[in-house]
């Protein structure tokens, strides 16, 4: 029995992925903070809402996707009625394992995972780092739990906060590169919908291209860029705007902004 804690979008992910994956309904609790949104999720997979005390009792699995600024109460609340052996994964950004066995019995196992809204088309980026009392066989359950949802990798915890910059905040930064892709189309002369589609499929090729050839992804750009070409002329551009700095920046910031959280919960 699994229970998801806390059935927001993360939450929905997690347990439409497990639907999918054949785990039957009756085997998925969920909790929600509002009785509408519990009562929205029990009519659309139904799974059996509950409140936080009975996921505790019931489930052998915690998967906890509150916001992380809302962890601390929930694990006020339940943490005293969490036997020591069971299963803790949680999803709550920028918090560390370290926040859950401060607050959990001792010898609690607590696996880290971040993953990304592209689950919604199975094809979600998923990392699985283990807490000091977690095992192999503790990764392999929070491994098959999200195995449907895309890929997962499994990375030391330290590295998780890298991961919540680039991967998990990764497709917002596709989107805003394709939405002014199409607005350039646009000024370019093309209606918005061939605009849209020319973008998004020349994306998908290109993401398809870099998983299936095993090329670093130089080579591939220098294929398309000829000598005196229209594309040297767009790179340089790109380049002349700080394009590359840019996202090196941001992704920075978005790693800074994981470690506040935690920080802040603390």
């Amino acid at each position: 029995m699994i229970a998801v804690i806390g059935a927001g979008k993360i939450g929905e992910l997690v347990v439409s992925g497990l639907l999918r994956a054949g785990r039957p309904a009756d085997q998925i609790l969920v909790t929600a903070r509002r009785a509408e949104r519990g009562k929205e999720l029990a009519d659309r997979y139904g799974v059996r809402v509950v409140d936080n005390a009975t996921a505790v009792a019931e489930a052998d699995i915690l998967a906890i996707a509150v916001k992380p600024q809302d962890a601390g109460t929930l694990l006020d609340e339940v943490g005293p009625q969490v036997p020591a052996g069971k299963l803790i994964v949680s999803l709550c950004a920028g918090l560390p394992t370290s926040f859950f066995a401060a607050r959990l019995p001792g010898g609690t196992p607590v696996v880290r995972v971040m993953t990304n809204t592209p689950a919604l088309v199975d094809q979600a980026m998923t990392a699985i780092s283990a807490g000091p009392h977690a095992t192999g066989e503790h990764l392999a359950i929070a491994e098959e739990m999200f195995q449907p949802l895309g890929s997962t990798i499994r990375v030391p915890e330290s590295q998780q906060d890298a991961v919540t910059a680039l991967s998990g905040s990764g497709p917002a930064y596709f989107y805003l590169l394709v939405e002014a892709m199409i607005d350039a189309g646009i000024l370019l002369g093309l209606p918005r919908q061939v605009a849209h589609e020319l973008i998004v499929q020349t994306a998908i090729g290109s993401a398809v291209m870099l998983r299936d050839s095993g090329e670093h992804p130089v080579k591939l750009r220098e294929a398309v860029t000829s000598p005196a070409g229209t594309t040297i002329s767009a790179i340089r551009e790109l380049e002349n705007h700080g394009v590359r700095a840019a996202l090196l920046a941001a992704l920075e910031a978005a790693r800074d902004r994981a470690r506040e959280i935690a920080a802040q919960s603390a």
